[in-house]
């Protein structure tokens, strides 16, 4: 592949300033610093503008993230001239670049979805459309029309992504910028748009009483099996897919699917392979809270609602998204030493790891500072608005400042090229000496998943993280 056809995160090499683990430390610093500030000034209850009310922030984190992912993913940061990118400083990129991400956010969010769609299409994304509805309060007009927005960047930050990952770019990937970021993004925004109908339209026309019959599947199609009429439902599987999205990208080296060597059928294979390790993940992290916490039941409140229950499935896997991301950027996808298996398999059980050990520390402390309800299931408890927060900075970090100030940015040259493709070709390719290895790891996952069965219960009744 010629140098000329990658894109900028392709073509670039990021090189640790200094030995050891003194750059991950330096940008963890860096970044939770900024997070720090951040949130005071923009999420914090107690803080500036306090828009964790707590839909309004949920909303501006997830399209701050979708944003971030068309800039870097989709139109490769078309407009900005590639070799501004190449040799801007990195504060300087980070700076405009994160300042011209807020502004889209801004338009899409109170342009497109609030002013456009709110006035001429669809009640609930507009605050003061929904204000004039009998007995409607201005908070609660303000956090639905929120709340619908924010569904929609929930889908897109999988869609848009995956397309990419998954699909490789297809049909549009040999065409140049701005054709091919504009044609992605269309194509996966009207995507994202029918799922979005498909999935939380329906949710919409039940918040308001009466149910909105004549435009809405109500109840919506899904509650017998979901126990509820909530597209939290939904948000559990597609927070999922969004995960495993970026464990394929990261941590898993879009492995073992990269062994396809038939194009079209690696890429279909792919995507659908994600979505179905997102619904085997969905429906074990919901077996896990039963383990725990026992079976839910409609029309509970709290922590034994099924509706809140499939709200937690999601924030229980943004819970191992920051460690696979933290694995991916800062420690260089370590380990990388053994057969792309091994480490794939030794990579997971770190995310595993440090995904219950924030899990743990979140619940246990995050009240203290953030300025967030003790409890899981309060309603002003909402543990993806500061993880995904977390990793918006980090995406701005590694993508946009090139993962200063740990790292300086170099530059592959074409040798180099060939040889990662190379490399790629050679170690994930399928040879009948891997066949006892995958047998073991298939008896292993058996195994592992029935140990987890017998150690929840015992785990929960052993250790008590709310108090």
């Amino acid at each position: 592949m010629a140098q000329e056809q990658l894109t900028y995160l392709e073509e670039r090499k990021l090189v640790k300033k200094w030995a050891g683990p003194l750059p991950a430390l330096a940008n963890l610093a860096f970044t939770l610093l900024i997070f720090a500030a951040t949130w005071w000034i923009f999420q914090d209850p107690r803080g500036v503008m306090r828009f964790y009310t707590p839909y309004v922030g949920y909303n501006y984190c997830r399209w701050w993230l979708i944003i971030l992912i068309w800039m870097a993913y989709i139109f490769d940061f078309w407009p900005f001239k590639r070799q501004w990118v190449r040799s801007a400083h990195p504060v300087q990129k980070g700076i405009v670049l994160t300042l011209v991400s807020v502004a889209i956010m801004i338009l899409m969010i109170h342009g497109f979805f609030e002013e456009v769609l709110g006035n001429f299409a669809f009640a609930y994304f507009n605050p003061a459309q929904l204000a004039k509805l009998p007995k409607m309060t201005d908070f609660y007009a303000t956090e639905y029309a929120a709340q619908a927005c924010m569904m929609f960047a929930v889908i897109a930050s999988w869609i848009s992504p995956a397309w990419v990952v998954a699909l490789e770019g297809r049909p549009w990937s040999g065409l140049s910028q701005p054709t091919r970021g504009f044609s992605i993004w269309l194509g996966t925004f009207c995507l994202s748009l029918v799922i979005y109908f498909m999935t939380m339209h329906n949710h919409m026309g039940i918040l308001y009483y009466p149910w909105q019959y004549f435009t809405a599947i109500c109840p919506p199609y899904w509650s017998d099996f979901a126990a509820t009429v909530s597209a939290n439902f939904h948000v559990a599987w597609i927070m999922c897919c969004t995960v495993v999205v970026w464990f394929m990208e990261g941590i898993w080296e879009r492995y073992p699917f990269t062994m396809i060597k038939t194009p079209w059928l690696r890429r279909f294979a792919l995507f659908f392979g994600i979505i179905a390790i997102s619904l085997a993940l969905c429906f074990f992290f919901w077996y896990m809270q039963e383990l725990v916490w026992g079976e839910a039941i409609r029309g509970h409140r709290r922590d034994a609602a099924p509706d809140w229950r499939w709200l937690h499935v999601g924030e229980t896997a943004i819970f191992f998204l920051v460690p696979a991301l933290f694995v991916q950027f800062y420690c260089g996808n370590w380990p990388n030493k053994f057969s792309v298996p091994v480490n794939v398999l030794l990579r997971t059980c770190l995310v595993a790891v440090g995904g219950i050990a924030l899990y743990c520390v979140y619940y246990r402390y995050a009240h203290l500072v953030l300025g967030t309800q003790k409890g899981f299931s309060h309603p002003q408890q909402f543990p993806m608005i500061p993880t995904i927060w977390l990793i918006d900075i980090w995406l701005i970090n590694w993508w946009f400042m090139d993962g200063w100030p740990g790292w300086r940015r170099e530059f592959k040259s074409s040798a180099e090229i060939a040889a990662e493709h190379q490399e790629l070709e050679a170690r994930h390719s399928w040879a009948p000496a891997m066949a006892p290895g995958v047998c073991a790891g298939l008896l292993l996952g058996v195994a592992a998943y029935f140990g987890l069965v017998k150690l929840l219960p015992w785990a929960s009744a052993t250790f008590t993280l709310v108090k």
